[in-house]
């Protein structure tokens, strides 16, 4: 039985939602999806039962929230974001998953911004940064616009299609925040 998400912010396309154990399955395919190994450079699948076992730990680290990618209309669940929270000095790293029919779509702009909004205006964090590998342009070109600036390079730290590539490092802080459309929404 689906419940009713729990929506946290609304967007014009997207909202972010508590996420669901019902969805758990979906999460596993999204993660284990070809196209998600390649852009997280993980380049190995996991297993159900590492996955399954992650969800408990994850729900008990008050620094470590997740939230879940709804249709704003249909709250069909698109993906994931999380903020990697370190709290003795109130950054965070994001992360985001989108469904592989997500994707090209402009909707992981919109879920990044909307994280952002609970990053600076909810949780109180000074400062959250990423994690990119050079040759993901899309992924590169959505941060951008949801308000993130490049903030440095870590060479050959990645992989792409069996090659060495780099990793790109981003970041948006709460005052440039303030400056984003968004924030009045």
């Amino acid at each position: 039985m689906s419940r009713t998400p729990l929506v946290l912010l609304d967007g014009t396309r997207v909202s972010l939602a508590m996420p669901s154990r019902d969805h758990l399955e979906e999460y596993h395919r999204w993660e284990n999806d070809p196209g998600t190994i390649l852009g997280f450079g993980t380049q190995v699948a996991q297993s159900w039962e590492v996955r399954a076992g992650g969800w408990e730990a994850q729900g008990r680290n008050r620094n470590y929230p997740q939230f879940e990618v709804i249709g704003t209309t249909d709250h069909t669940p698109l993906g994931l974001t999380t903020l990697q929270i370190d709290p003795a000095v109130r950054t965070a790293e994001f992360v985001i998953l989108l469904a592989p029919e997500a994707r090209g779509k402009g909707l992981a702009t919109e879920a990044t911004a909307l994280t952002l909004r609970w990053a600076f205006q909810y949780a109180a964090l000074r400062t959250v940064w990423l994690k990119v590998l050079e040759p993901n342009v899309a992924g590169v070109a959505a941060y951008q616009k949801a308000g993130f600036k490049p903030a440095g390079r870590l060479r050959q730290s990645g992989f792409w299609l069996g090659r060495l590539c780099d990793e790109l490092l981003m970041d948006a802080t709460a005052e440039d925040n303030l400056l984003m459309p968004w924030t009045g929404v």
